[in-house]
């Protein structure tokens, strides 16, 4: 890299860093998570009757299934509750790796909880110990039940045609309700789905929406105890694994406060964390037939997720920061979208993605380019200045910086345009880890875009970069120092600078193969390719750029400023221009100062 992307990437590793530091959500005291003894969770057979001793009766169990292209839900009879979903389109990795076909539990009665507890005149009902009277029709299920009180219970639940939404109505309006609050508890141990287990615990948590539009979230912590109470109404709340979502929404309702709690389970290997949600509704709502809710079991997939009726449902997706939300929701989803309608090898995907992007930033490389020429043809002349002064550097910049003026060359217009690509490079570091686009898609030798490539695995780890060596990612690196080296002989030294910007070329990219070895290898690809068509492009560039009229332009505009003329300044080449005379200035003062005191 040159000296400018280098400028450029240590502001925004600077930017990045100070926003985690002062703004990202800061991690909770470190609680030591209780073991949990690891168990083989089987899946629910089809329509299984089981026997149950439900309220010191015996109760024999009826499960119904609903069905549709996306999703398996079935439901039992006793608590007319949830016993599991499965998602048809998408399998664990493990089963992915094997060659299984298996679909992908989201939610298991097994390991799993959703229960409701309401309070009555004759003292709280859980609606778990109910046995009901179900009636199928079609996609849906309507529930009867009787509380011990001998108070009519109805529930039912409704799956449409397609989709990962689960209708979900309450009915106690004849039940005597005792006012106050009912209660929803709703705990999920977590599987594992992915490749890498150290990132899906710490990209598993808690997400929810208050009533006033504030999206609110646990931090992500893979190895601590996370866990808040929220005192204001709450408009919808979601369990989020790193690429799969499930999601509770009241219709036409919020619940008044909730308590979320987020537990790593880090010697359990199966249940890799807990997500929990204590939540509290208005009785009153239940009395006025607010009662109806809608579940989301599915891909954490913006294009799908965005599309829920919930108020910034989309955000359960982790496109990037804040401030780079408009580049990778207006610019690279769509993008993504477009070219996913055009190819179905993701590796060609992401080199058209990579040509389409550097395409755009033609123009700033273009204006990079040249300025880096203008420093170029002025090298002799700097060189010139650093010999005279010696080892003054406060000298020799500002002499420096009156030769720019001279010749009519703003310093910073070879590094504005890198820092305006920098947001895009940042919107694809973001992005890429949380787009399940790539989930268990394969390119070469990697067989999953959306994880790292082991392409050896070692025997043992390596600090600060793992027990495997990711190609994609040594890939990139090299093609990150073959780029800093043929910037390096075309860049000429620059003096007074505190830091070897030549020699940072080469450390840039070794940090950086430390630090991406474990994320996803179709990010490391795309990197890769955008070092390679970036140096295309210098190549390119050099050859329609003529370093002798730019050369003579240059002497034209000296000899014009010199007159009083030139090209008209900038307001960044005027604020210099004034800086260096106050700068002259002050030092003619403290000359005669000095003399003065002799």
């Amino acid at each position: 890299m040159d000296r400018n992307s280098i400028t450029g990437i240590v502001l925004i590793m600077g930017m990045l860093l100070g926003y985690q530091y002062f703004f990202a959500p800061k991690e909770e005291a470190s609680v030591a998570p209780k073991a949990v003894a690891s168990k083989t969770i089987a899946p629910v057979k089809k329509d299984t009757a089981i026997i149950a001793v439900l309220d010191s009766t015996v109760q024999k169990e009826q499960v119904y299934t609903l069905e549709n292209k996306d999703i398996v839900v079935k439901v039992s009879s006793i608590g007319a509750k949830l016993v599991s979903v499965q998602l048809k389109n998408y399998k664990s990795y493990a089963n992915f790796n094997a060659g299984k076909n298996d679909g992908l539990y989201l939610y298991n009665s097994n390991k799993d909880e959703f229960a409701i507890e309401l309070p009555t005149t004759s003292g709280k009902v859980k609606l778990n110990t109910i046995a009901f009277a179900g009636v199928q029709t079609g996609n849906k299920i309507e529930f009867t039940g009787t509380t011990l009180g001998g108070q009519v219970v109805k529930s039912s639940y409704n799956l449409a045609e397609s989709g990962f939404l689960l209708d979900y109505q309450l009915d106690a309006k004849s039940v005597a309700l005792s006012g106050g609050d009912y209660f929803i508890h709703w705990k999920e141990q977590v599987h594992q789905t992915e490749k890498d287990i150290t990132e899906e615990r710490k990209a598993t948590i808690n997400y929810l929406l208050t009533e006033d539009e504030e999206f609110d979230y646990l931090s992500e912590n893979p190895s601590s105890v996370t866990n808040e109470n929220l005192d204001q109404s709450t408009k919808w709340i979601s369990f989020k694994k790193k690429y799969f979502l499930s999601g509770l929404i009241p219709q036409g309702f919020t619940f008044k406060k909730a308590s979320l709690t987020a537990t790593p389970n880090l010697t359990d290997s199966l249940n890799i964390k807990t997500l929990d949600a204590q939540i509290v509704g208005s009785a009153s709502d239940l009395s006025a037939g607010k009662s109806n809710f809608q579940f989301y079991f599915g891909p954490n997939d913006y294009a799908i997720v965005n599309k829920v009726e919930a108020p910034n449902f989309g955000k359960n997706v982790k496109l990037s920061y804040d401030f780079l939300l408009p580049i990778t929701k207006y610019i690279f989803v769509p993008l993504f979208g477009f070219l996913e309608s055009l190819f179905t090898n993701y590796g060609l995907l992401i080199i058209v993605l990579v040509l389409i992007i550097k395409t755009a930033l033609l123009p700033l490389t273009y204006k990079s380019y040249v300025s880096m020429a203008k420093t170029r043809i002025l090298a002799p002349e700097i060189a010139a200045i650093k010999e005279k002064i010696g080892d003054d550097a406060a000298r020799v910049q500002q002499e420096t910086m009156k030769l720019y003026g001279e010749v009519g060359v703003n310093p910073l217009s070879g590094c504005i345009p890198v820092l305006a690509t920098m947001p895009v490079l940042m919107a694809v570091f973001m992005l890429f880890p949380n787009l399940i686009n790539l989930r268990q898609e394969s390119f070469l030798w990697a067989n999953d875009l959306s994880t790292y490539d082991s392409f050896i695995t070692l025997p043992f780890s390596i600090p600060f970069y793992g027990a495997h060596v990711s190609l994609f990612c040594l890939l990139m690196t090299v093609s990150q120092l073959a780029y800093g080296y043929y910037n390096n002989q075309i860049t000429p030294d620059q003096p007074g600078q505190p830091i070897n910007m030549k020699m940072m070329a080469y450390v840039t990219p070794v940090i950086f193969m430390f630090v991406m070895n474990s994320f996803p290898a179709g990010l490391s690809f795309y990197y890769f390719v955008s070092n390679l068509v970036t140096i295309g492009q210098q190549l390119a560039i050099r050859k329609f750029v003529n370093e002798d009229k730019i050369k003579a332009l240059l002497d034209e505009n000296r000899k014009k400023i010199a007159a009083g003329g030139g090209p008209k300044k900038s307001k960044f080449s005027q604020y210099l221009q004034t800086q260096l005379k106050t700068m002259e200035e002050q030092q003619k003062e403290a000359a005669k100062n000095t003399k003065k005191k002799k």
